[in-house]
């Protein structure tokens, strides 16, 4: 940490000659010509527990019912029971198998009935689920997991919001480091994009910037963001305390794409590590950090959603490219 002195908001140095919109769509349109294979975040792994109730989920207008076997074995299919359709989210695991609550039909994971399994996938983190209908591309047999710090050196929390727009919006936000001090300056300080993409070959944007920790102890870090798929943007911190740490953004659509009015749900995983002696402490209190982690993300996709909310009406509109 280091101490900065007192500066207003208004004489910061402007960025907004930097924020080109082309760059900032072409980096856009470049994050949604790569494959993802199908495959969508649907929340955070410890949110599904071995022998608890099911969860249920919406993406891209599909309902998706999760559940885990007592062993921990992670079961993901359509949210409708084959039987007359009631809510599967609303039934109960016993002994593993997933339990109507309507009239008892239980489903042990396995196609019964018309009612066929979703590919399932449980990073640790996060739980990503294949749907070939939704993401009509060609199928991939695992997701585009970005790479992590090593298991066991980190703490990790996941955070959930919701807007009213569409996954590229989210995107936008994120392709757009320039606003971050400006939109966030209770978060971020003296920030400047040393470089920015400017092709395929060439396709991140490379970030010198402050976290502050009070208005007046920041921490420099240098950070790179990176659009690995049409729906995910990640931030590794390269250079500064916590090298290796990364945000992961993920948009996953939750209404079809003919709806008029889209829902999006950003699911957000911090995953932080450092090489500092004290870090394991905070390893040691990670339930008690995730909270605290979770509402800072919360303060900042505050803001963030606006920002993609307003991009979307601003394109529904036709002010701004589709």
């Amino acid at each position: 940490m280091r101490r900065r002195g007192p500066s207003a908001w208004a004489t910061q140095r402007p960025t907004w000659q930097e924020a080109r919109p082309a760059l900032i769509a072409d980096a856009v349109k470049r994050a949604s010509l790569r494959p993802a294979g199908n495959w969508f975040v649907v929340g955070a792994a410890r949110d599904v527990r071995a022998g608890g109730p099911p969860r249920g989920r919406t993406v891209g207008g599909v309902e998706v019912v999760l559940w885990r076997s007592d062993s921990g074995e992670l079961h993901a299919g359509p949210g409708a029971c084959p039987h007359l359709g009631a809510p599967l989210r609303d039934g109960r695991v016993a002994c593993g198998t997933l339990v109507c609550h309507w009239h008892g039909l239980a489903l042990d994971g396995e196609a019964f009935a018309g009612w066929d399994p979703y590919p399932v996938h449980d990073d640790g983190v996060l739980i990503w689920v294949r749907l070939d209908a939704v993401g009509d591309e060609e199928p991939r047999a695992s997701p585009p997991v970005p790479e992590r710090p090593v298991a066991g050196s980190a703490v990790d929390a996941v955070f959930v919001a919701v807007g009213r727009c569409e996954p590229q919006d989210v995107v936008a936000n994120r392709l757009d480091p320039w606003h971050g001090s400006w939109f966030h300056p209770y978060a971020f300080a003296d920030l400047k994009v040393v470089r920015a993409p400017v092709d395929e070959e060439d396709d991140t944007f490379v970030v010198d910037v402050s976290f502050r920790v009070t208005n007046r102890l920041v921490v420099p870090v240098r950070a790179e963001f990176t659009a690995s798929g049409p729906r995910t943007v990640l931030m590794r911190i390269t250079r500064g305390d916590g090298a290796t740490s990364v945000v992961e953004t993920h948009a996953t659509p939750l209404t079809a794409p003919t709806d008029d009015q889209p829902l999006t749900a950003v699911v957000e995983a911090v995953v932080a590590t450092s090489d500092r002696r004290g870090f394991a402490l905070a390893r040691a209190v990670a339930p008690a950090l995730r909270p605290l982690m979770r509402r800072t993300a919360a303060r900042l996709w505050r803001d963030d959603l606006a920002y993609a909310e307003r991009r979307w009406a601003l394109r529904s509109a036709g002010r701004l490219p589709a």
